[in-house]
């Protein structure tokens, strides 16, 4: 791939669980943008433990040579007032913009299961009808249309457990979302862990992909959150993310097509685990090792 069209990033949720603070609760902010740095990223994304002073928190990352890449943002267009939702849009996009960020990562939580802790992952996700299908896709466009008024752009982030999860429901929203101030946000882990063709996806969207999560799959931990009918948090506490170069995804077909694509901008490793279990500093190495090998960045 082309360096100088490539940023690469990596995610503190390898050292803090947002979802489950308890993993990971002993690894301190500094401890993780230090080693974010040590390992060869040049930007992150935002954790829990991020000061919310934008002034500290750019003294922290410049010390280190870092920069915010993206930030998660919770939308509830289906279930909240939309004023509200373009509220606290807003402020995220502003405290974006304020550190230098161009991304912004939005996922539709209204009716999510991902957080639940005793519901299955496979079998509890909600489906939306026509409706709320054509909701959904007008509140983004007009996120859209926000964003980009204050530089900052819109990618959607498909997640297990949410109401755009699969394949055929990635191609749904692309077509009725404005491709003009909407991007998606291709994510390699969600897609293999609900079973879908993770290159055919990005070949048939890679025009519109405007940030990238690389994140890998134990197939053996998602079969048995399957047939056990484990929830999302619980597949993560059992291991069933890991980072590319460890687990069953073959990358170099994924550089390949966002590179022919001309993509330009940030890859993120993104691989919530359990940090007793999997030390977030020696999975960062062996990611940055296996991007360098793979696609000579």
């Amino acid at each position: 791939m082309d360096k100088n069209k490539i940023k690469l990033g990596i995610a503190p949720i390898a050292w803090t669980n947002d979802d489950m603070p308890d993993l990971g609760a002993e690894n301190t902010f500094r401890q993780c943008v230090s080693e974010m740095a040590l390992a060869g990223f040049s930007g992150c994304e935002v954790g829990n433990k991020y000061p919310t002073d934008t002034k500290e928190l750019k003294k922290q990352l410049n010390m280190r040579g870092l920069r915010i890449a993206n930030q998660w943002f919770s939308s509830f267009i289906l279930t909240k007032p939309m004023q509200e939702v373009e509220k606290d849009f807003v402020a995220r996009c502003a405290f974006l913009r304020e550190m230098g960020a161009e991304v912004i990562g939005a996922s539709e939580q209204s009716y999510s299961v991902q957080g639940l802790t005793d519901t299955p992952v496979f079998g509890g996700k909600y489906v939306m009808n026509d409706k709320e299908w054509e909701k959904l896709a007008a509140g983004l466009n007009r996120l859209g249309m926000i964003a980009r008024g204050m530089g900052i752009k819109l990618t959607f982030h498909h997640h297990m457990g949410t109401v755009v999860q699969t394949a055929e429901e990635v191609d749904r929203l692309m077509e009725m979302t404005d491709p003009e101030v909407f991007s998606l946000l291709f994510d390699t882990g969600h897609l293999a862990y609900c079973g879908e063709d993770v290159v055919e996806v990005l070949k048939k969207h890679a025009k519109r992909v405007g940030h990238v999560h690389l994140k890998d799959i134990r197939p053996a931990i998602v079969k048995r959150v399957k047939e056990e009918n484990l929830s999302f948090l619980q597949g993560v506490r059992e291991g069933a993310f890991t980072v590319p170069g460890d687990g069953a995804i073959d990358f170099a077909p994924v550089f390949e097509i966002l590179d022919k694509t001309g993509y330009e901008g940030w890859m993120i490793v993104e691989a919530e685990q359990d940090p007793a279990k999997a030390d977030p500093l020696e999975y960062a190495l062996k990611a940055r090792k296996y991007i360098a090998e793979t696609a000579k960045i």
